[in-house]
């Protein structure tokens, strides 16, 4: 994992929250693409729906990859 994805907490639970929170993103995707919904994120703090298409890569950890 990037250091920027890394926790510097020491909480154990805090340490597994970047990586939570990659997983929720890509089943939120997930959903919304099978569902036709779009996303709303928070972009330059303005609320924006955002659709989600079929060849949208999905929001992977850098572990993943």
């Amino acid at each position: 994992m990037s250091d920027e994805m890394r926790s510097h907490l020491p909480d154990a639970d805090m340490q597994a929250a970047p990586r939570a929170l990659l997983r929720a993103a890509k089943r939120a995707r997930e959903i919304a693409r099978q569902t036709g919904t779009p996303l709303v994120i928070m972009r330059d703090g303005v609320l924006v729906e955002e659709p989600v298409g079929e060849d949208d890569d999905v929001v992977s950890s850098p572990d993943e990859q």
